[in-house]
């Protein structure tokens, strides 16, 4: 998986006056949809060669020239794919943007053209941030995900290697029935590896991952509180599609410890077990963002969407410009005044979580319904 809402600290920090409404911190551009791997849980349900209508290097020039009419501080461009490495323009693109000010952070695949020379290419180019998934504490779960043997062993040594050529490394992991219980040995990879932050995707039924099965509310509740306890071990810990996760670090600020239950029981030991006692303060991250508010999402193609999860076409970079695309479409300005419908609705915490608007929107069709993933009741 490489979309990965809320990335980038390093670049993100000191945006948090950035209005969204005038403009999105992230802008997820899906550059290809070519990737040498056969990921279960892949949004972009990722093929070996490009669709045939992908944007071309003019095109692509063009929509990164857009993201710059946007209001300083310009949105950062976050190049997935597919696997992004398989472009044969992307050195252009990402000196192009460069050049017009539109910061750019990577999220390539684990593959052979992921070497050191590579990397260091990218690094000479300006790239500070990249991120790579990692689904399992071990061969069995994570290769079983992603469809590729010795994949393993060959995305803990790729977290190694970015880190030797100076980038800042953040892990995505996406949590699923199949994983969960390696959580805490993940966690562990994450602080060994010297990553930055750790970003847990709570999956969403769309792409490959319709067929696997997604946690419970009770379950995604106690996940949310181990998260806030792995996030003081020195690592930034933040989630996708887990809005819930900001509610819960709130209470944990608030001095309320909040429901548990058994698996969190599990988890909060195995960490433990892992790492030790906790070692720092608490490092979760809780910015406002959310589907269509702060994010939005450029296919292959050149459709946009309100994020990679939420399968509803706003427009095209081809023929509309996306600065008014992202400010005047009926849904994102909807979204983006929490008119939810449900508990989402009447929930006190409407703005500073929201629902996972691409859950709502693959549960019932709507994607101001609430979320069903979460246990939350409001009064």
């Amino acid at each position: 998986m490489s979309d990965c809402p809320d990335t980038v600290p390093a670049q993100v920090a000191g945006r948090s006056h950035v209005d969204l409404d005038r403009r999105p911190m992230l802008v997820f551009w899906e550059s290809t949809r070519a990737c040498g791997l056969a990921c279960q849980h892949c949004r972009a349900e990722a093929q070996s060669t490009p669709v045939p209508s992908e944007l071309d290097t003019a095109a692509s020039l063009r929509f990164i020239d857009s993201l710059a009419a946007f209001e300083r501080p310009a949105p950062i461009l976050v190049i997935t794919g597919g696997d992004a490495l398989m472009r044969h323009d992307l050195d252009l693109l990402i000196a192009h943007a460069h050049t017009v000010g539109v910061p750019v952070a990577l999220a390539p695949s684990v593959t052979p053209l992921l070497t050191d020379e590579r990397l260091g290419e990218l690094r000479d180019l300006g790239v500070k941030v990249a991120s790579l998934s990692l689904d399992g504490a071990s061969p069995t779960t994570h290769e079983g995900l992603r469809g590729i043997d010795g994949h393993f062993p060959a995305t803990v040594d790729a977290l190694g290697r970015m880190r030797a050529q100076g980038f800042t490394v953040q892990v995505n992991t996406v949590v699923t029935s199949q994983n969960v219980h390696e959580l805490p040995a993940i966690a562990r990879i994450v602080r060994d590896s010297g990553a930055a932050i750790w970003e847990v995707f709570f999956l969403v039924n769309v792409g490959r991952g319709s067929s696997m099965l997604e946690l419970g509310p009770d379950q995604n509740e106690d996940v949310c509180q181990f998260l806030y306890d792995a996030s003081q071990y020195g690592f930034v810990v933040r989630t996708v599609e887990g809005p819930m996760f900001r509610r819960v670090v709130h209470w944990h600020e608030q001095g309320i410890a909040g429901p548990t239950g058994p698996l969190y029981e599990q988890l909060a030991r195995g960490l433990v077990d892992q790492l030790g006692p906790p070692s720092a303060p608490s490092r979760a991250q809780t910015k406002g963002t959310r589907d269509g508010r702060g994010i939005v999402f450029v296919s292959a193609t050149g459709d946009v969407y309100p994020a990679g999860f939420l399968p509803i076409v706003l427009g095209n970079v081809r023929d509309d410009a996306i600065v008014d695309v992202y400010r005047d479409h009926p849904l994102l300005r909807r979204i983006r005044a929490a008119e939810f419908g449900g508990k989402c609705g009447r929930c006190d915490y409407r703005e500073l979580c929201g629902g996972s608007r691409s859950r709502a929107f693959a549960a019932t069709g709507d994607a101001l319904a609430e979320d069903p993933a979460c246990a939350y009741e409001p009064a």
